[in-house]
């Protein structure tokens, strides 16, 4: 039996943790971001 199918799902499976978290991280970011503007401590680009 060939081992392919357990790669690609193993490659599947990262694939979705890591955009979990990327989608995590940003969301996180965003609201840290939002709550810096709201206290006035945010750095002007």
């Amino acid at each position: 039996m060939s081992h392919t199918v357990f790669i690609w799902s193993a490659y599947a499976v990262a694939l979705v943790c890591l955009g979990g978290l990327v989608i995590a991280s940003v969301a996180a970011r965003r609201r840290a971001r939002r709550e810096l503007a709201a206290r006035g401590l945010d750095r002007k680009r």
